[in-house]
């Protein structure tokens, strides 16, 4: 089981972008879904996480900026990030946990212009 995640890149202040992640394998059940983020000698720190029942969690920092959603179908995990901030700058890790087992995603570099 892979988890390969997309959509980072350069914005600027204010702008968007959308980061996706996509469970591939011989998978049975993913249960929660989620990203994270970690810049260089800092901490890895949760961003969002959404439970396979839909429920989500948010960061302080990104509360009513971010969106988290799923489409189990796919298994696939969003994160619809708006309004970004240069603070946002990081790289960003999806993480789920699939057969009962966490499992993580490269990393993909998301960096925000002042």
């Amino acid at each position: 089981v892979q988890l390969q995640a997309s959509g980072g890149g350069l914005v600027q202040a204010g702008g968007s972008l959308r980061l996706s992640c996509r469970a591939s394998g011989r998978i049975f059940s993913i249960n929660d879904m989620g990203w994270y983020r970690q810049a260089t000698e800092k901490q890895r720190e949760l961003v969002a996480n959404i439970i396979a029942g839909g429920r989500t969690f948010y960061a302080d920092s990104v509360k009513d900026r971010f969106a988290i959603s799923r489409d189990n179908a796919k298994n696939t995990v969003y994160l619809q990030m708006n309004s970004l901030k240069p603070e946002d700058t990081d790289v960003y890790y999806c993480y789920a946990i699939v057969n009962r087992v966490g499992v993580w995603g490269q990393g993909t570099q998301v960096t925000v212009s002042s």
